[in-house]
Order: structure tokens, then sequence, then C-alpha cells
């Protein structure tokens, strides 16, 4: 194995078999290339670090890879000359080999390709991205609280009311109480899971706000709403609308813009380049900064977003932190809320949140870091009541109770179904999707504009088409194999054109759905934006003459209604009947079905069956092709090595 021949061919054999990227395959020869006389041992620790990196970690963890050697090469058995090298290492001598070497910097003060911090190995920019976060979130814990007036109590209350948030029995109002610390505080988080109220609570934060900025300083706050695709930020758009008009009589936004935009539209992006119009030297422009699904922001973003924030400026990051991570590496979410149900709030804030809501609160009390005084956790959800079937099935899988999983399957509520597939070609997967998508398509035709319409009777048919094709909605776990998103949406395809749903063609059709799998800052679509292909007819600028001729549009939602594309100018979209339930993130559907595979599989864990299921407004339904594979998922939880906690230091 120490020569260079065994090297490359165990680094090919990894390529070819799927497990290491050629990516990670190029950094291995970067390296080799800046020292070519370096052992092994350093050439594997860094050919890790990228491949952990791409599934998702910040770093690498050494004691963890040599503990967990086929876990820490992503392989089910050893079937690897890389295994039997790093199953023979122990981690004093990997590391003293690590520091010997010019690849790696200990100490972070150099210009190494690799920083070692204790047993974690970092590719040095997610290292700098994780130091970055952590220090920008210290100083925005380090700043005093801010000043809040004396009648802030009845303030909340009228907020508030008692009643608002019934429960039984009766628990403290964590809207209120969530808003409470958002006021005084310059960096808040607030977590919980579906229905629990997130929208709400910020709205009537911005409220008071906004009252307490007209009093003070005799204008309105500048206030921007952002979340991290084109679809969560068009639901947040809409929840906060639907929030607004819930206020109590005489409060509002003071005029603040309510349409939210993307994060990346919000930093400015430029094309071609990792960097932002708006960065430290040119911060954004607002005093209040809200950011919706925080769960899905990755490490790298997230430095972007805190470095063009300005320093007097509130930042209020809300997500549901069991769900799944980022795509990009991170789980930033995650990390600053872990124990977040336990409160852990000090003696002085805890003293203040009983005040305000009026009953003990001593099972939170904790230790009292500066991070976990900013942070609440909202436990009542709205969405799903007691009787709800989909509510507590999310809260068994979100538990790890598999029992209990299985024994509401076994004996579903209305709200839930079970199809348990007899084969990778049972025609009832397909029958599920026609009642789905059948009901789109169907819309599609009785809403079509008479000849003539004007375009805006167009504008407004695409809008409804789009909203009636998020009425239903199959998920994914893995793009490829029989219960795979590649597979799925041929199938689906075939099925809608039998049933005479669909017409022809081979690409381009109307009723197509596609989503971008690629960033287009031209058209200003992000990836994940999903669209569907309409028959309209050609405007005047177009060749058209006023209406006779029809061509294909894609029409994707947009901040101002919805927005019209060419074809040919999405050479990166792909057809979406079926979606990974990664991309599902941020979004809703009235009924969502979940296809899990015949075999498990390392993505298949706690998180993605709670993110999946959690996608279900009013009904959700479990596709199983093996049985044995959902409690294995259930058990199966999401870790990503990450050293962000420990780099906040005290304020945990």
């Amino acid at each position: 194995m120490n020569s260079q021949t065994s090297w490359h061919s165990a680094l090919a054999a990894g390529v070819a078999e799927g497990w290491l990227r050629p990516l990670d395959r190029a950094f291995a020869g970067f390296l080799h290339a800046l020292a070519p006389d370096s052992p092994v041992e350093v050439l594997l620790a860094g050919l890790l670090a990228s491949q952990n990196l791409g599934r998702g970690h910040i770093c690498l963890e050494l004691d963890q890879a040599l503990e967990q050697p086929l876990a820490a090469l992503g392989l089910r058995e050893a079937d690897t000359l890389l295994h039997g090298l790093l199953a023979g290492l122990d981690l004093p001598d990997w590391l003293a080999v690590l520091d010997a070497s010019p690849l790696v910097d200990a100490l972070g003060t150099g210009s190494a390709p690799l920083v070692r911090q204790g047993a974690r190995l970092y590719l040095r920019r997610y290292w700098r991205y994780e130091r970055e976060v952590a220090a920008a979130i210290d100083r925005r814990l380090a700043l005093p609280p801010r000043e809040l007036p004396a009648d802030f109590g009845p303030r909340l209350e009228r907020l508030f009311p008692a009643g608002l948030a019934p429960s039984d029995p009766p628990a403290p109002d964590w809207q209120k109480l969530a808003c409470a610390l958002a006021a005084r505080g310059a960096f808040t988080l607030i977590t919980g899971g579906p229905g629990t109220g997130k929208t709400t609570t910020v709205v009537r934060l911005l409220a008071l706000l906004q009252d307490l900025a007209r009093e003070r300083e005799g204008r309105s706050l500048r206030i921007r709403l952002a979340a991290p695709t084109g679809k969560a930020a068009a639901r947040l758009t809409e929840s906060i609308a639907g929030a607004v008009a819930r206020l109590p009589a005489g409060m509002d936004l003071g005029g603040a813009a309510l349409a939210a935009s993307t994060l990346h539209r919000l930093l400015g992006s430029r094309p071609d380049s990792r960097r932002f119009v708006h960065h430290g030297g040119n911060p954004l422009h607002l005093d209040v900064l809200i950011v919706d699904e925080a769960s899905m922001v990755d490490l790298e973003l997230m430095a972007a977003l805190l470095a063009a924030l300005p320093e007097n400026a509130r930042l209020v990051l809300l997500g549901d932190k069991d769900q799944l991570a980022s795509v990009e590496a991170g789980s930033v979410l995650g990390d600053l809320c872990e124990g977040a149900e336990a409160g852990g709030y000090g003696a002085g804030t805890l003293a203040w949140l009983e005040e305000l809501a009026g009953t003990r609160l001593a099972e939170f009390a904790g230790a009292g870091g500066s991070l976990a005084a900013q942070r609440v956790m909202l436990r009542h959800s709205r969405r799903f009541g007691a009787g709800s079937g989909i509510g507590r099935l999310a809260g068994a899988v979100n538990r790890g109770e598999v029992g209990a999983v299985l024994d509401l399957l076994d004996a579903p509520p209305a709200d839930l179904s079970v199809l348990r597939l007899a084969g990778a070609e049972d025609g009832r997967l397909e029958a599920l999707a026609l009642e789905g998508y059948g009901a789109y398509l169907r819309e599609l035709e009785r809403l079509r504009p008479a000849p003539g319409s004007p375009w805006t009777d167009y504008e407004a048919w695409a809008a409804a088409v789009l909203a009636a094709f998020d009425g239903f909605r199959l998920l994914c776990a893995l793009r490829a194999g029989p219960q795979g998103v590649e597979s799925l949406n041929r199938r689906i395809a075939a099925a809608l054109r039998g049933a005479g749903l669909l017409g022809a063609g081979e690409t381009w059709y109307e009723g197509r759905p596609v989503m971008l799998s690629r960033n287009d800052y031209g058209l200003g679509l992000m990836n994940g934006d999903i669209g569907i292909a309409l028959s309209v007819p050609k405007r005047r600028d177009e060749g058209g003459k006023g209406g006779e001729a029809l061509a294909l549009r894609v029409f994707f939602p947009a901040e101002a209604g919805v927005k019209a594309v060419l074809p040919s100018r999405l050479a990166e979209a792909e057809t979406v009947y079926a979606m990974t339930v990664h991309k599902s993130q941020g979004s809703e559907f009235g009924h969502c079905a979940l296809v899990l595979p015949e075999r498990m599989s390392p993505v298949l864990t706690r998180e993605l069956i709670y993110t999946g299921i959690t996608r279900a407004k009013t009904r959700f339904s479990l596709v199983l092709a093996e049985p044995s594979v959902l409690p294995a998922a259930v058990a199966a939880r999401t870790r990503r090595a990450s050293g962000l906690r420990e780099q906040l230091g005290g304020a945990v």
C-alpha cells in the first residue's frame, strides 16, 4: 500500500465504485503535487477531509475515522485498500505525521491547505468559514440587551393575549417568550416543528419593534425577509401576509415590505462567482433581518450572510432543528439549537421569562450561556392537532420510537395511508401518482383562458396551475434505483400519458413540471425552483400577432406573480413528478407520498423520514418497497461533523 501505484489504484477504484468523487481524487492529486514526498497517511487524511465535505461534514473527525473506518469511507464492507490503511493507524501516530507535514497547519496561522484543530481536520476554507460564523455570533451575543420600555409586559400581553395559544395541560406561551427574547437581543434563534407559530411570532415581534422604533426614533425600521430557496421565500411571503391580517387592531408593520427574497438575491449573487455584492465592506441596508427555513442554510452561505449584516441590525433565524440539514456542507441551525428543548436558561433570564409568562419555568433552568439565552423552541403545533395521524407519526419518528411508528402504521388514522409494494413494478404506485397528479392536469384544462384573453389571464392561469401542482408530491430518498427519482419520473410521465392526461412530446410538453438543478442568475432563478410548461399565445414582442400563435413557456413563481421563460433557456431543468426529500425542504404539499427504497442506504435517516412526513399538510402516504427499511431508517440518526459549538467558546 506504500507504493504510489497502489495508492492511485485505490483512488481510481473508489471513483469507479462511486464512493469517491472525481473532485476528491483531484484534491488528493493536488496535495501530492504540492508535497510529492508526503506520507500516504497525510494524503489519506486530506482525501477523507474532502470526501467528508461532499457528504455534508465540515471536517474530518480523525478519532471517529479510526473508530469507524467503514463509516469514514462511506462503505458497507471492507472492499478497498484504503480501509486497510485506515484500520491500521492509531491516533497519536497519525497526529504526529500530520503535524510534521507542510500540508497541515496546526495553528491556523499559515497557508497550508489543511488545518488541524484538535482531532478535527479541515480544508482551510471551511475552517475559516466556521471561525467567521462563530466570531460573528459571539459578537452579537456579547452586545448589551436592547433597552425595553417599562410597559413591555402589557405590550406583549396585547400581542399575545391569554388563550391565544391554548394547550392541555396549560403551558407557557413560547411564542410570547420568543418575541420577548428577540426584542432584547441582536441575534435570536426560534425553532419548532410545522405549525408551531414561528411566522406568527415573528410578525408580532416586527409589529412590536416598529412601535418602539416610531416612538423612540420617529421612523420605521427597515425590515427584510429571506429564505434559502425561491419556494421557501414564496411560502414565507404568503405566511407573513396571513399573519399580518391577524394582528391585533392598531398594530402594523409600519409599511415594511412583506415580500421575501432568496438569500442569494438579498446578498446580490455575482454570476460564476462565490462572492456577493453585499459583504463586510458593503453591508446590507436594513435594521432587522428574518431568515426562514434556516436549517437549509449551509455554513458558507451563513458566513456570507453574517459578514454582510450591519453590526447594529437584528437577526432572527427561524427553522425546524429536526429537519434535514442543508444540502451543502454544515448543519448550522442544528448545531446552534442542540438541546433547545431543555431551555438551559440562566437564573436572570429565567426569572425575567417567568415574570412575563406568569408561570414557573424551573424545568427549563440551565447553565445560562449567552446562546441559550437567545434561543427558544416552540412546542405547540396548530397544524397537527392531538388526533392528527401526521403529527403523531412525525413525533414518533422524531423521538426514534420505532414501535410507536409501526403501531401507528398498522392501524393508520384517516390522514395516513401505507402502500406496501409487491415488487419494483407494482402498478399501485402509478395509480397513486395518477390520483395525485391528475388533479393539477384537470385543473389546467378547466381553468385554461379562452382564445384572445389578455396576457394577465394567462399569468393568473399559470399561478393557479402551480398552486394546484402543490396539491400532491411524490418524494424519494434516492435519485437512482427502482424507487429513485429518475426511474419514477419516467414511470409517472408514461402513466399520465397513457391515461390521456399528457400530450405527446419527448422533452417539452404542456403540463411538464420541471425543477432547476443549478442557479441561473441571468434568469433570476435558483437551484430547486419549480415551474410548469404551459401553452400560451406568443406576445407581439415575440413575433406573435396578438394571440393567434401558441408556444410553450415555463412559468415559475415570482415575487410579483409568475415569471415566463422560454424552454430553450432551461438547459439545467429536470422533470419533477418525483423529487428527493432534500429538494422538498421549504415546501408544503396537500398530499405528500414518501417512497422508501428496497435497501437501506446511508441517506435513510430519522431526519429524512421526519422531513418527508412534515411536508404534508392534510394527507401523508408512505410507500414501502421493503418493510424492514423503515425501522432501520427511524433508528439511524444524521450526524454532521462540525466544531461550530466549540468555536463559540463561552456562548454555549
